[in-house]
């Protein structure tokens, strides 16, 4: 056997960097991609003596220690079975492999029941982060068996990101999958919290007729308060920076297109699995297809004349609106994200711990956010809410700001911008909080097609009508 603590299988920019932190923390690592090109080139490009690479499958693995530990840093897919395939029959018992990909946590699943079967540990790590993160700290979200993951936690502690006061961005999930959907989870919560940011952004410059640089300074004086946040500040930061070639902000040569990598799509097709409306997260993935079609939609503005804009009378109170509006909706997406969590957590049996998962989104992860110390304080405090929007907290904070929401939402639909991630979420608010909504239309007609009866409001049971 080796004498390398761990391999880092994969040398895209994730393995690259998160090999580079794990070493940075004095574990000897051995690192491994399928192009002998990628590992040399990676090598040739630091000075880490913990660093070592493999050209051959079998040299990465007899380079390990035992029991043997692998880092898979790889396109989620049929990449990652073929890995471990090619994997296993070098392998002992109680060897352990670590999916550090963006899996789906139904792959998860699969894959640790089978390596069960051979004795063989696995563990699901949702790792968020980006390239930064994984070179200085990431959140990290692991899952499996308890034993496998205590095998590993020194090392995922060591590497996670660590707040100010030194908590590491790390805990243990639940069983089997739990860890990758709520990294999923955390993508979609993410997908909402961009839209929402970027559909503010649109009003601010298309009907407040900001420049960036306004834009900019009022991004940054948010981002001191209560919305302090790392999109908040990137999104200041966009906005300051210039083109080198133009001069002007670059922000305004980016073309206006966006793709997506699945794990939006994947939360929203669970949520519609486990009956849990997330109507916020599903229409930020759909604003990005509608993106995407950059010539259907130049062709519609030209057939379909622009509503007339209406000028901002008072900047100050559109500002605040607009504050109140990102706010108030930062909530609901929040909520939605954390109900499809319980209910997961419910279905699964997986126990999942909601508040200790806000504490590890609180440095390393895309969501980050000061805001994530309140959900930690409600949970702590209210044991068995339903819904955030419930809380005390946010409860308090909703009623002092969904005028300026339902204004905002007002404002553009009179100017013709389209502000999906706004609108579908003040949308659920409203539904959220409707004591007699027009469902029972819905169920009789229903039963009026299709004879599926309806329930009474006067009486227990289920109810047909013949309705001619």
């Amino acid at each position: 056997m080796g004498t390398s603590y761990i391999g880092v299988y994969g040398m895209g920019v994730m393995g690259q960097s998160i090999a580079l932190n794990i070493a940075n923390h004095g574990y000897k690592t051995v690192v491994y991609n399928r192009s002998e090109a990628k590992t040399k080139s990676f090598l040739e490009s630091i000075d880490n003596k913990n660093i070592s690479g493999a050209y051959s499958l079998e040299e990465f693995l007899n380079s390990l220690e035992s029991p043997r530990r692998i880092l898979l840093m790889l396109t989620a897919g049929p990449v990652v079975d073929k890995a471990i395939d090619e994997i296993i029959p070098y392998l002992d018992k109680d060897d352990i492999i670590i999916d550090g990909g963006n899996t789906y946590f139904k792959d998860t699943i699969r894959r640790e029941a089978c390596l069960k079967e051979k004795g063989i540990g696995f563990i699901g790590a949702g790792v968020s982060g980006g390239e930064k993160g994984a070179l200085e700290g990431p959140s990290i979200m692991p899952s499996g068996e308890r034993k496998t993951y205590e095998a590993v936690e020194k090392l995922l502690m060591d590497i996670s990101a660590k707040t100010p006061d030194g908590f590491p961005c790390c805990t243990y999930i639940g069983p089997d999958g739990s860890g990758h959907f709520v990294k999923t989870v955390h993508n979609g919560i993410e997908y909402a919290d961009i839209q929402i940011i970027c559909d503010i952004y649109q009003l601010m410059r298309d009907v407040g007729g900001m420049n960036a640089e306004e834009m900019q300074q009022v991004f940054e004086k948010w981002n001191e308060g209560r919305l302090n946040s790392y999109l908040i500040d990137i999104t200041s930061k966009i906005l300051k920076r210039k083109d080198e070639e133009t001069g002007k902000p670059i922000l305004d040569i980016v073309l206006d297109t966006a793709g997506q990598k699945g794990t939006g799509k994947w939360t929203s097709m669970e949520a519609l699995d486990l009956g849990v409306p997330v109507p916020s997260i599903v229409e930020s993935v759909f604003a990005r297809y509608l993106s995407a079609m950059k010539e259907d939609r130049v062709k519609a503005s030209k057939v379909f004349q622009q509503a007339e804009r209406k000028p901002v009378l008072d900047k100050a109170r559109f500002i605040e609106d607009l504050e109140n509006a990102l706010y108030a909706a930062k909530i609901c997406v929040y909520a939605q994200g954390y109900q499809l969590l319980q209910e997961a957590s419910n279905h699964y049996h997986w126990d999942l711990d909601l508040g200790e998962i806000s504490l590890i989104w609180r440095e390393g992860c895309i969501i980050r956010a000061a805001f994530l110390n309140d959900i930690k304080k409600i949970y702590s405090q209210e044991k068995n809410i339903s819904n955030l929007m419930l809380s005390e907290l946010f409860s308090k904070a909703l009623k002092e700001s969904y005028e300026g929401f339902r204004r905002t939402c007002i404002m553009a639909i009179e100017n013709g911008i389209p502000v999906p991630g706004l609108m579908s979420t003040l949308s659920y608010f409203d539904a959220y909080r409707t004591e007699n909504s027009s469902a029972n239309l819905l169920q009789a007609q229903r039963d009026f097609f299709g004879a599926h009866t309806y329930e009474r409001v006067d009486k227990e049971g289920f109810f047909h009508t013949v309705w001619e």
